[in-house]
């Protein structure tokens, strides 16, 4: 929002006759000749290279492809940087982090030199202990900001990687590579297997992103709100070149997916714009509802309702503390939706999910599909701490000493089964 005084918005400014000449080109970056030299000795003495890749790869798909291949190595992608590095990718591994899989995280943790390209991942808790680690990013404050580097450059990633290239050897060793792409296969399929509709109720967040990501168009824009949104999106949504995926991506900055949708929609009219939002992400913000009423925007929104603040209430529950706070009022946003004029649909069986999703794709304005999601269903940690399993463990107890076996029951039930 620019605001701005009444008195100067009514002044009258002269014509000049001078204009502000601009291509918009971006520049091109290029690190010194000896600098690239240095970083394609970290890496030509690489025996166990992994690539940690960020939304600095945008652009630089096929380079980041050919270093990959020359030098056997997996590429993690960032959660920023899913829709520049996934597609077309064989050498992807899956993303690490609180989102990512277990594939991703075991791709850096074994690896003896990992490249950060483009990339600001904060989770210092996910970097290698042992490894020597070498950034490349066109901001120079960002090197070395997260975690200590052997290495630190300054330059684009595409034209770096280009320059780059004819300085790397190939390699033939492909170990960790192939017991990287090994894992990410059984990670990848224990996640789809989640996804299955075998009818389960309440219905599991994680078939809902699987029908959205096969129901939305080629080039659809997804926006994601902050919360679980986040990880079925990460964990489920495809990206293929065309696709975008736009987010806050910054910690408990909660209720972003609908007015990002809206900007989406508004710059982009021809594209299918879809918000994946969570039942408190849509409270916080309702009245953006009515936004999207008034400008009569064909953006759709997909609510996972599951009566909570799903991440945090996970969060509370591993340090030991019965959640309160956390808990939601039960509110059909659908009927919400259709006050204020917008086409809205309640989804309480998995069978309804893909009917539903399309009716709203199909129609030609605004419409919400409010669905009804499984609450205890627990996106897992990649790792877990003595200290909170100690504290899970304290909370459980104190859930049954407070009258609240059933939640602990269900909580069980709908994932130590798996």
């Amino acid at each position: 929002m620019v605001v701005i005084p009444g008195d100067v918005a009514l002044s009258e400014i002269a014509d000049t006759g001078k204009r502000i000449i601009s291509s918009y080109a971006r520049p091109e970056v290029v690190p010194h000749w000896a600098e690239l030299d240095d970083l394609a000795a970290e890496l030509n003495r690489a025996e166990k290279p992994t690539i940690l890749a960020g939304a600095g790869c945008a652009g630089a798909h096929d380079e980041l492809v050919s270093l990959a291949s020359r030098l056997q190595a997996p590429i993690v992608p960032s959660l920023r940087g899913k829709e520049f590095v996934e597609y077309g990718n064989p050498y992807n591994v899956g993303m690490t982090g609180l989102l990512g899989l277990s594939s991703g995280y075991c791709a850096m943790m074994d690896c003896d030199t990992l490249l950060m390209l483009g990339t600001d991942f904060p989770y210092r808790q996910f970097y290698p202990q042992k490894a020597r680690i070498v950034q490349v990013d066109i901001r120079v404050e960002q090197l070395g900001r997260r975690v200590y580097i052997d290495l630190g450059i300054v330059g684009g990633v595409a034209e770096t990687l280009r320059a780059l290239l004819p300085r790397i050897e190939q390699k033939r060793r492909r170990s960790h590579l192939d017991a990287s792409l090994d894992h990410y296969r059984q990670a990848r399929k224990e996640l789809d297997d989640l996804a299955i509709g075998n009818g389960e109720r309440p219905i599991r967040p994680q078939y809902v992103a699987r029908m959205l990501d096969e129901a939305a168009a080629d080039d659809a824009v997804f926006t994601v709100d902050v919360g679980t949104p986040v990880i079925w999106a990460a964990r489920y949504l495809t990206m293929n070149g065309h696709r975008r995926l736009l987010g806050s991506f910054n910690h408990g900055s909660i209720a972003n997916g609908l007015p990002q949708a809206i900007g989406a929609q508004i710059s982009h009219p021809g594209r299918q714009v879809v918000t994946l939002c969570g039942d408190g992400g849509v409270s916080l913000l309702m009245g953006d509802l009515l936004s999207l009423r008034h400008l009569n925007l064909p953006v759709k929104m997909v609510v996972f309702n599951n009566g909570s603040l799903g991440v945090v209430e996970p969060e509370v529950k591993a340090a030991g503390m019965l959640s309160s706070a956390e808990n939601l009022v039960d509110l059909d946003f659908a009927k919400v939706a259709e006050g204020t004029g917008i086409f809205g649909l309640r989804v309480e069986e998995p069978g309804e999910v893909r009917d539903a999703l399309e009716q709203a794709f199909a129609h030609k304005g605004p419409a919400l599909v409010d669905i009804a999601v499984n609450r205890q269903d627990l996106a897992f940690p990649l790792s877990l701490k003595l200290d909170q399993i100690v504290d899970f463990n304290l909370y459980r107890i104190k859930a049954i000493l407070n009258g609240r076996a059933g939640e602990v029951a269900e909580y069980s039930q709908a994932n130590l089964v798996r």
